[in-house]
């Protein structure tokens, strides 16, 4: 007597997916990284890069795995809903600048949402969030004011091709403010040193600085510049919240020309204390005749200084920052902090947290990778009243929440902030408090 499970599983292995072979897929949804997620021929998960939800593609398999396939994108069957036409010239010649030039910017913070919370799902295991609190920044192009280009093997400057070392040096990504890389990229445009990387940052006085760097190692900063090509100034001027930071043109400053305000608007808000709240710090959690003290994790230049002084301490008219960066480009006395109580602390976070005083409040932006456990533990340890958690990569954002909720500290707020539009990247911040 035939098997009838038998005769489907020999069906479906005669039908599976092999590397090269080519197919149709309809995109489904979104999985993080910015690629469609569908279904392969095999019934297989398939993702590929460059597909939108709708959309009905012929594409090959790159990449063959026991529980899914990667493929690239050959054409274009039938468009989805969300399907526009390209914003970026260089993305249209293969840049990985702008993954998302042509989906519909209406519909790109609703797909980040969800894949924020896919994330959060998964990897945090939290099923139940607040809403999520959606922030669509503006301009969505022409917002970066500060840009990293590489240089080929002639001297030209540009974009690196999605997957690739090779560049796209004769049009520029349209994230760029007007007359970023003005001469920099495109015909006629000046001649760099090859292998070098060049960087390029408008600052809020409109000044352009131009300098050209070493090529970084993935995943790390490199700050030593070879040769600086323009300098209308010693350094770059940035304004933000009411202040003014001065800082060399390799030093981390926000992409966004609006992200700064929003951020530092955002801390404001979610970490001033309640009614009720402040006599309750001088009576259980800070000795009154003690300074409050305000950490300023990955501080970088000190953007969130000024928020976290004066939310600290609203009653006490004053609080102590200890702002702790690696960087010693971002680090140091800024003058438009005169008045504040900050020390700022030339450190990597993992190294110097348990050695600060406990604090009140806590700002962490940590980079791309994450904070990790060690420093979620120790900044856990200190038991602050709350912590804000900013985040730049959905997949380790939850990781670290994962750590928090290890830590007896739970979620009060969440947002998403299209901070990067026109690609898969978005921001995140969170409010924590102690569970208890």
């Amino acid at each position: 007597m035939t098997n009838p499970d038998a005769i489907a599983s020999a069906a479906a292995a005669a039908q599976r997916v092999a590397k090269g072979q080519s197919f149709d897929v309809t995109i489904e949804r979104m999985a993080h990284g910015g690629v469609g997620i569908g279904a392969a021929p095999d019934g297989r998960v398939c993702f590929v890069a460059g597909g939108f939800p709708g959309d009905r593609l012929t594409v090959t398999a790159r990449k063959v795995k026991k529980a899914f396939v990667e493929a690239e994108r050959d054409a274009v069957i039938e468009p989805g809903e969300y399907r526009v036409e390209s914003s970026c010239p260089a993305a249209q010649q293969g840049a990985g600048c702008c993954d998302f030039a042509e989906l519909d910017p209406a519909a790109e913070p609703g797909i980040k949402v969800e894949v924020l919370l896919d994330q959060i799902r998964r990897v945090a295991r939290i099923e139940h969030t607040p809403e999520v609190e959606s922030i669509d920044l503006e301009p969505q192009r022409g917002w970066r004011t500060r840009v990293r280009l590489g240089v080929d093997k002639q001297g030209r400057a540009g974009t690196r091709k999605r997957g690739s070392t090779e560049l796209i040096t004769d049009v520029s990504c349209s994230q760029l403010v007007p007359g970023l890389v003005d001469g920099l990229v495109g015909p006629n445009a000046r001649i760099f040193t090859p292998g070098a990387e060049v960087i390029a940052v408008m600052d809020s006085d409109g000044n352009r600085h131009v300098v050209e760097s070493r090529k970084a190692p993935r995943g790390r900063r490199v700050e030593t510049v070879r040769e600086v090509i323009e300098a209308p100034t010693k350094n770059v001027v940035q304004r933000a919240d009411g202040h003014e930071f001065r800082f060399p043109p390799t030093a981390f400053w926000q992409a966004h020309v609006a992200a700064p305000d929003t951020y530092t608007r955002i801390a404001r808000e979610w970490l001033t204390v309640e009614s009720g709240v402040a006599g309750q710090l001088d009576d259980k959690r800070v000795d009154a005749n003690e300074p409050l003290v305000a950490w300023d994790l990955y501080g970088g230049v000190g953007l969130f200084v000024p928020a976290l002084a004066e939310v600290t301490a609203p009653q006490r008219g004053q609080a102590t920052v200890y702002s702790v960066d690696y960087s010693p480009a971002a680090s140091g006395s800024q003058p438009g902090l005169e008045g504040i109580d900050v020390e700022f602390r030339t450190a990597k976070v993992e190294e110097i947290a348990a050695q600060l005083p406990k604090p009140v409040n806590v700002i962490l932006d940590p980079p791309r990778t994450g904070a990790g456990t060690d420093v979620i533990a120790a900044v856990a340890a200190a038991e602050p009243r709350k912590v804000l958690h900013v985040g730049c990569d959905p997949a380790t954002f939850a990781r670290d929440l994962a750590a928090w909720s290890e830590h007896s500290y739970r979620l009060q707020r969440l947002a998403m902030v299209n901070a990067f539009p026109g690609t898969h990247h978005f921001e995140t911040l969170a409010l924590l408090v102690p569970a208890a």
